[in-house]
C-alpha cells in the first residue's frame, strides 16, 4: 500500500535525480532505470508518476524554469531602480545553483533535445522570451526602445553564450567573471546610447 503524502516527495526526488543523471552524462539519452536508481525508487514507480521519460524531462525543465522564475521575481522585487533590476536579472542567471556544472550540462542536453522534441523546444522558448522581456522592461526605462531591444538581445545572448563556455570545462568562467562580462556589455551599450 502506498504511503500517503509520498507522491510529491518522490516526484521531486525523481526530478532532482533526472537533473543529476542528465548533468553527469551530458545527455538526455539516459534511462528511466538510471534516474529511478539515483532517486532510490523503482523504474516502475518512476513510470507510474511520470508515464514516460519525456514527461519526466519536461517536469525537470519546468522545475529548473520554476526556480529561475521564482529567483528572478524575488530579485526584481528587491531592486529599486531599473538599472538595478537589470543587474538583478544578470546575477540570478549566474547563481551558483544555475551555474553548477551538472546544471549547465543538463541545460545543454535540454537544448539539444529541443531539436527533436516540440514540448522541450516550447519550454526553452518560454525561458528565452521571459529573460528578454524582463531585461527589456527595465532597459526601456533607461534608453530608447530600439536601443533597449538591442541591449536585451545582446545581454540574453551573452548569458546563453557564457553557459556554453562553462560547459566546455576546459576553460570555465567563474560566476563573478560571467556577471562582470555581462554587466560590462550592458554598461558600454547604455553609455553609447546615452542611457
Amino acid at each position: 500500500m502506498p504511503k500517503i503524502g509520498m507522491e510529491p516527495v518522490r516526484r521531486k526526488a525523481l526530478v532532482d535525480a533526472a537533473l543529476r543523471v542528465i548533468g553527469d552524462q551530458g545527455t538526455v539519452a539516459v534511462t528511466m532505470s538510471d534516474i529511478a536508481r539515483t532517486a532510490g525508487v523503482s523504474a516502475a514507480l518512476a513510470h507510474h508518476y511520470f508515464g514516460s521519460k519525456e514527461q519526466l524531462l519536461i517536469a525537470t525543465i519546468r522545475s529548473l524554469l520554476g526556480q529561475l522564475r521564482h529567483d528572478a521575481v524575488t530579485a526584481l522585487r528587491a531592486a529599486p531602480t531599473p538599472r538595478e533590476k537589470v543587474s538583478a536579472l544578470i546575477r540570478v542567471s549566474f547563481r551558483a545553483d544555475q551555474f553548477a556544472p551538472e546544471t549547465v550540462a543538463a541545460w545543454l542536453a535540454f537544448y539539444s533535445e529541443a531539436q527533436r522534441s516540440e514540448d522541450v523546444r516550447r519550454l526553452l522558448v518560454v525561458y528565452a522570451r521571459r529573460l528578454r522581456s524582463n531585461l527589456l522592461a527595465s532597459l526601456k526605462a533607461l534608453c530608447p526602445a530600439d536601443d533597449a531591444e538591442r541591449i536585451a538581445e545582446g545581454a540574453a545572448a551573452m548569458i546563453d553564450g557564457l553557459y556554453i563556455r562553462q560547459s566546455l570545462r576546459s576553460a570555465p568562467i567563474s560566476i563573478e567573471a560571467s556577471i562582470a562580462l555581462t554587466e560590462d556589455y550592458v554598461n558600454a551599450h547604455l553609455r553609447a546610447g546615452g542611457g
